[in-house]
């Protein structure tokens, strides 16, 4: 088993476990970004947009990158990492993944930020060869290592987490009327399938209305009425920040009180459910894979100890909770790893051969129980989930770690 953590390296905060061991060849071998003294790793990220709240990720890499290389690096070389500009528009990432990989010649894409951007790039990547890994979405065509091999996601899939939530209205919510809200295009697409998926033959009875937005639009505030008016007494919120707390806060002043899904991407009581107002948010359930520091059962948690301590000292403008930093930190741990085993080997053919052969791997910020696992035919690093409901002051879980098989 692979241990990104222990309590025992908690007062060191946690990460010169990372600079050495692991697959060190004898014999060296590099691709482009790569010297005897670095690795160039890129990425975009939405800095300006619609969806800037997520771009916490890329600042919270390059804090830790930057611990990295303040203990040594990953097997003696630094890591150099460029985090680019792409305002969530999938024009803007072919044209600034075609910069990182042409003019800055980096070694991997790792962390690059969103479902449509993402799809964007994917063939240009795998026509270069250039590893596109860790990818911050959880669509579930990223793990199709027959057709796109360079290509791999890190978050739980999309469609698995819908899965998760059909079973569960099936199973427990009687006489279910569902009213749907999603992003349109690849990520609430995905969600939605997943539901159906879990919902199983009583999908077609139980979905009485689907209704999208774009991430363009100033509110969803006539989406919401028109879901009240279906008569629906669920509410399935396959959205992104901004508008998850814009739909909470229209279903309460519009008296509107259904049985509330809301996707774990768009979860964080710091930028939705504050905005949304935290007592029109009571009850909502939604899925966990990361711990909570906020959660006072996790206070002497020896990895959400570390979590502190590195957000202090690297990255003290960044909130503590906004799991989008917790995301952003486990990413980059995990890709420090993939490193660490290609040791002196960094081609681009073996960073990919790396990245899936990840075994029993344990990040201080997953839930017990949830590890991350990856194989020649296995590109979903992170396949399990908890169910969880907001009381009005935090996440509590409840039922047992799931997968959407």
């Amino acid at each position: 088993m692979t241990r990104i953590f222990s309590a025992r390296h908690a007062a060191a905060l946690a990460g010169a476990f990372l600079l050495t061991g692991g697959a060190v060849h004898a014999q060296k071998s590099y691709d482009p970004g790569v010297t005897d003294t670095e690795i160039t790793i890129g990425q975009t990220n939405p800095y300006s947009g619609p969806l800037s709240s997520y771009s916490t990720q890329g600042r919270v890499q390059s804090a830790y990158y930057n611990m990295i290389n303040a203990q040594g690096g990953v097997n003696g070389r630094k890591i150099k990492f460029f985090s680019l500009d792409d305002g969530y528009q999938p024009p803007k990432t072919v044209e600034q993944t075609r910069k990182l990989v042409e003019d800055d010649q980096v070694l991997a894409i790792v962390g690059s930020m969103g479902t449509p951007t993402n799809t964007a790039i994917v063939k240009y990547m795998n026509a270069k060869k250039v590893p596109h890994i860790m990818l911050a979405s959880g669509a579930s065509k990223w793990g199709n290592p027959k057709d796109n091999p360079w290509t791999m996601g890190w978050y739980p899939t999309y469609f698995t987490e819908g899965v998760i939530y059909g079973k569960y209205i099936v199973k427990n919510i009687k006489d279910a009327k569902i009213g749907i809200l999603y992003q349109n295009d690849d990520y609430g697409k995905d969600f939605v399938n997943g539901l159906k998926q879990g919902l199983g033959d009583q999908a077609g009875k139980l979905i009485v209305k689907e209704v999208s937005y774009e991430v363009t639009d100033p509110t969803v505030d006539s989406q919401i009425v028109t879901l009240k008016g279906s008569g629906a007494n669920v509410f399935f919120s396959a959205t992104t920040n901004k508008v998850a707390a814009q739909a909470i806060r229209k279903a309460f002043d519009i008296d509107w009180h259904p049985t509330q899904f809301l996707v774990n991407n768009a979860s964080s009581i710091a930028t939705v459910l504050t905005p949304a107002g935290l007592d029109k948010s009571v009850g909502i359930i939604s899925t966990a894979y990361l711990k909570d520091p906020a959660d006072p059962q996790f206070a002497d948690d020896e990895g959400i100890k570390w979590y502190r301590e590195f957000m202090k000292k690297y990255y003290p403008e960044g909130d503590v909770n906004d799991p989008q930093n917790q995301i952003g930190i486990s990413i980059a741990q995990t890709a420090i790893q993939v490193l660490k085993q290609s040791g002196n080997y960094l081609t681009r053919q073996n960073i990919i051969k790396q990245a899936a052969n990840l075994k029993n791997l344990e990040l201080p910020m997953l839930l017990p129980g949830i590890k991350i696992n990856t194989g020649p035919d296995q590109y979903y690093p992170i396949t399990q989930q908890q169910l969880i409901k907001f009381d009005g002051k935090s996440w509590v879980r409840f039922g047992d770690v799931l997968s959407g098989s």
